[in-house]
């Protein structure tokens, strides 16, 4: 060795963080059919509560009643939670004197 001290300096290679949005696992608001609701009330709840169009809001009454349930919305877990519960509580028909709650509705995992 040489008398010669040499001074070295450690570069570290930069490290790219990889920056990834986390995706919340989506869920469905899902509407379910019943004697005790009309036509009227399922179109208006889809439109005030969902914001759907008119045809659309028409197409998924339509839905519920033929199938039994239909998908109001696809959302993450807590703003179908807030749609289930606005749901809830909209309250009876007040076209129909039998119609004593609201529409039933709940949230499942979507596929997908």
């Amino acid at each position: 060795m040489s008398g010669d001290y040499e001074s070295s300096t450690v570069v570290e290679p930069a490290v790219e963080q990889e920056v990834r949005t986390k995706r919340l696992p989506p869920y469905n608001v899902i509407l379910v059919n019943d004697e005790d609701h009309t036509f009227e009330y399922v179109i208006e709840l889809l439109i005030k509560l969902f914001a759907h169009s008119l045809p659309r809001a028409k197409d998924l009454t339509w839905e519920v009643h033929s199938r039994g349930r239909a998908i109001a919305m696809t959302t993450h877990k807590e703003r179908a939670e807030l749609k289930r519960d606005q749901v809830l509580a909209y309250g009876p028909d007040p076209r129909l004197a039998r119609s004593k709650a609201s529409l039933r509705c709940y949230i499942e995992p979507a596929e997908g």
